[in-house]
């Protein structure tokens, strides 16, 4: 049998690795288990506290098989480069990213552990192309066959944004707008209140990132602040800091508003039309100099999404996003097949597929 670790060093990383743990827990040839990292959450900017035991009995409770080892598996999925990739021995190391958006982050990581090897799948040919054009098509082993995480997405009936509509209260005949900015670098110094003036107008839906509401990544008055606006303003919707999975509201949502987050990508591969707040881009750099983005965000879908530099322009960006042009609508066509791979539910399919081709020998 062949013993399988899911590394899950944050918490919110477990929708990028369950479509494929649920895969494997069906093949008995697999003995699965995870390890969950120390994900730490920050008090009062003056010390940090593990969240791994309130983790890990939440997973027992849902009956995840969960272990405190690293040694002795044969294969080790992660969400994200391991740290220190040298405890886990001589396995075979998938990479199965937690994001699918445009920080160098997610190949960053994997470069700095060269040589130590990953296995790396990829939504699509965009991220290919980057690695490529960077000269690190030989640091890790790369494959294009979609990312697990993108599956529920594309399965018939495995959300149901109609009846989180009716759960949520919103009104039926609004659009709805999901305001996901990311933690840093962040919009949220700039929009903060200004969602508001899309009330009562549209149903607005704010989904923080997790690290905002943990004080150690982002500040906490990035979770306070929207936490106050949604006493005041009963039609805006605060996501609650435990619900981690944003895929229900995604697809409930008629037009995003985001920045740098990958949760602009995830929109775009429904198929739907968005807003982007422009960022800074020239002071966006790693301390080695380099991008923290892939792409100068200006750039990024450009004549597909809605880009905007000013919190006022978010009424008149809303509603371009929500009525596209015919142009619009074939640019995001050209960005969809080029950013993603085969959208239909199955990249964990194919996923598992190419791990049983690499463990052949030991079945």
């Amino acid at each position: 049998m062949i013993r399988v670790l899911f590394d899950l060093k944050k918490e919110y990383y477990l929708n990028s690795l369950l479509p494929l743990y649920r895969l494997m827990e069906e093949d008995d040839r697999y003995d699965v288990r995870i390890r969950v990292g120390s994900d730490q959450r920050a008090y009062f900017k003056i010390w940090t506290v593990s969240e791994r035991s309130r983790i890990q009995s939440k997973l027992e409770e849902k009956g995840y098989q969960v272990t405190k080892e690293t040694r002795d598996f044969d294969v080790v999925v992660c969400g994200d480069a391991l740290k220190n990739p040298q405890r886990y021995g001589d396995v075979l190391r998938i990479h199965l990213d937690h994001g699918v958006g445009i920080k160098t982050l997610r190949i960053r990581n994997i470069v700095r552990q060269h040589p130590v090897h990953y296995h790396v799948f990829l939504e699509g040919q965009y991220w290919y192309d980057y690695i490529g054009q960077c000269g690190w098509h030989d640091r890790a082993t790369f494959h294009i066959t979609g990312l697990p995480k993108l599956d529920p997405l594309f399965r018939k009936g495995y959300y149901r944004p109609d009846e989180l509509k009716r759960r949520l209260n919103l009104g039926r005949e609004k659009p709805t707008i999901l305001f996901a900015p990311s933690y840093k670098p962040s919009c949220i110094p700039y929009v903060r209140e200004k969602v508001t003036e899309l009330l009562p107008r549209y149903n607005v839906i704010v989904k923080l990132h997790p690290y905002s509401w943990g004080g150690k990544y982002a500040p906490h008055s990035q979770h306070r602040f929207y936490e106050r606006l949604a006493k005041k303003e009963k039609n805006l919707y605060l996501i609650p800091r435990d619900e981690f999975d944003i895929y229900p509201y995604l697809m409930l949502a008629d037009t995003l508003i985001s920045d740098t987050s990958s949760v602009v990508n995830e929109f775009l591969a429904l198929g739907r039309h968005g807003v982007i707040y422009v960022l800074p881009y020239e002071r966006l750099m790693h301390s080695d100099g380099m991008p923290v983005l892939s792409i100068d965000p200006r750039d990024w879908l450009k004549g597909a999404f809605v880009h905007i530099d000013d919190p006022r322009d978010l009424p008149g960006a809303v509603e371009t996003a929500l009525n596209p042009t015919g142009e619009m609508r074939r640019q995001l066509k050209k960005y969809r097949n080029y950013f993603f791979h085969r959208l239909d539910g199955k990249a964990s399919f194919r996923v598992k597929a190419k791990i049983d081709e690499l463990m052949k020998g030991k079945f």
